[in-house]
């Protein structure tokens, strides 16, 4: 596996940090991959490396406010300039792959990002991955107005505070995710709430436009981001090649879970079955 380190300047003047993972050869796709609140890509080198084993080149970005990106911590200022962000790393995997599609992936709060980028930029994806995404739910109306506020007032106030141990129930990933110093395990700041609250209550009006292939993955057990409040958005996409898997008893992160190998089996098949024509 090639591994290759890159910065560009997305939305905003602000430093996005990019990572390149290659396999030996001629990738048989381009898979880019957004990774979940409070992490960053580096995170996601195990599942590179299953990818790039089987032909795939991986590309992925640490969200501003993430990992080795600029910003302040944790805070998404905005979905637009986080969309703006994907939309430039997937430009670039399209100009120097010479694919006019590429498949997206998303977890968690990247499941969320990854969903509003299809939305938003469908010619430019042959497929979307979600994993565990943020996408439904929601919050009592006073309680959002109230957010909306604070967000603007102090975005980076923190308020939410998740739980780590339930990423995985695996305790190894688990102590590693609490020792890693790029994850950020302070409460959830009040903008990147707000940004997350509100993209929710557009998914029902949108996704029944939504027409590309569809891989939609959820943990049964997931407390961090229930798959009950994800189900009815998965319903309401109206791709017609649509697939969804919920895994009982897996938590949050299912491609970190002791069935890891089963669930990115799943996911390659998914993948062999789409290549570019």
């Amino acid at each position: 596996m090639q591994t290759t380190e890159f910065t560009f300047t997305g939305a905003g003047g602000v430093s996005i940090f990019a990572t390149s993972w290659l396999p030996d050869g001629v990738p048989r796709d381009h898979l880019v991959l957004a990774h979940g609140y409070a992490e960053h890509l580096g995170r996601y080198r195990a599942v590179a490396e299953f990818f790039t084993a089987s032909g795939y080149a991986v590309h992925a970005l640490d969200h501003r406010g993430h990992g080795k990106s600029g910003g302040v911590r944790a805070v998404i200022d905005s979905f637009a300039n986080a969309d703006a962000d994907i939309d430039q790393l997937v430009d670039r995997v399209r100009a120097e792959s010479g694919l006019n599609q590429i498949k997206l992936i998303g977890h968690s709060m990247g499941g969320s990002l990854a969903l509003n980028y299809a939305l938003n930029h469908p010619e430019k994806l042959s497929g979307l991955v979600l994993s565990g995404p943020a996408i439904g739910g929601g919050l009592p109306k006073v309680q959002a107005l109230l957010l909306g506020i604070i967000s603007k007032i102090a975005p980076a106030l923190g308020m939410i505070q998740l739980d780590a141990d339930a990423v995985s129930r695996d305790p190894q990933i688990v102590a590693d995710y609490k020792a890693d110093p790029l994850v950020f395990l302070g409460k959830v700041p009040a903008r990147t709430a707000r940004e997350m609250m509100h993209a929710i209550t557009t998914y029902p009006s949108r996704v029944g436009a939504m027409q590309m292939p569809c891989l939609l993955m959820h943990g049964g057990a997931d407390s961090l981001v229930r798959a009950e409040d994800a189900r009815p958005v998965f319903a309401a996409i109206a791709s017609r090649d649509k697939t969804v898997r919920i895994f009982d008893g897996l938590y949050h992160e299912i491609f970190n879970e002791p069935e890891r190998l089963e669930v990115l089996g799943i996911v390659k098949a998914w993948l062999d079955a789409r290549l570019p024509g």
